[in-house]
């Protein structure tokens, strides 16, 4: 998901292609899901809010990739149109462009856990990773947006699986009756919760104070 204004960022970037330790941060997370050896293709969803990121894809997208364009008109309804595209099957992993520290390896942690959980295509809940705020604390980074759940504190990482949709037996995320991430929390709706202490997923860049924090962590990584 690549299409967002990034408002908050307060920079003459658009938000996925702001860079951090030297790329943007979108070709960092197309990076992590093309090394994931549970990522069979990658849908790149763009929209008119983000021009410049859209022309990048067209320009750059790899062989395993497709450019969904999105109306712009949301997360939620930018999400529900791509969930509704001919070429995305679910379940399927969603991610937002703004996880520059995305690696291979929670990508596919997150899928092991998926297909654990749900071993039958019949079965096919919905999978929203977080993690404890604390953590996004003490690495200095922001959490807009928490939840409480068994007595502590959560925060989504913008990285979850979508089960099923209108459609193929199941509800798509629709407005009214979903949180920012795009996670449908109606109550009919089947979600599940993961968490997660890797930092890497922590680190969401909503402003420039998370971005000097992943540029840090990224050059540690070298």
């Amino acid at each position: 998901m690549c299409g967002g204004r990034g408002t908050r960022l307060d920079s003459e970037a658009e938000k996925p292609l702001y860079e951090v330790a030297g790329r943007p941060m979108l070709d960092r997370v197309r990076g992590a899901l093309r090394r994931a050896d549970s990522v069979g293709a990658v849908h790149v969803v763009t929209s008119p809010n983000a021009p410049r990121t859209a022309r990048h894809v067209a320009e750059t997208a790899g062989a395993r990739e497709t450019v969904v364009q999105a109306p712009g008109k949301g997360y939620v309804a930018d999400l529900g149109r791509a969930l509704h595209d001919e070429r995305v099957t679910t379940p399927v992993l969603t991610v937002v462009a703004d996880v520059p520290l995305l690696a291979a390896a929670a990508v596919d942690a997150v899928c092991a856990h998926y297909d654990a959980l749900a071993p039958e295509p019949t079965a096919a809940p919905s999978l929203t990773v977080c993690v404890p705020t604390a953590l996004k604390g003490v690495l200095g980074v922001s959490a807009d947006t928490t939840r409480a759940h068994g007595g502590r504190e959560l925060a989504p990482t913008g990285l979850n699986v979508v089960g099923r949709v209108a459609g193929d037996g199941g509800d798509a995320p629709t407005d009214g009756a979903s949180d920012a991430n795009g996670t449908d929390t109606s109550p009919e709706h089947d979600e599940r919760l993961y968490v997660t202490y890797d930092a890497r997923l922590a680190v969401n860049v909503n402003r420039l104070a998370d971005a000097a924090v992943a540029e840090r962590l990224a050059e540690g990584e070298r």
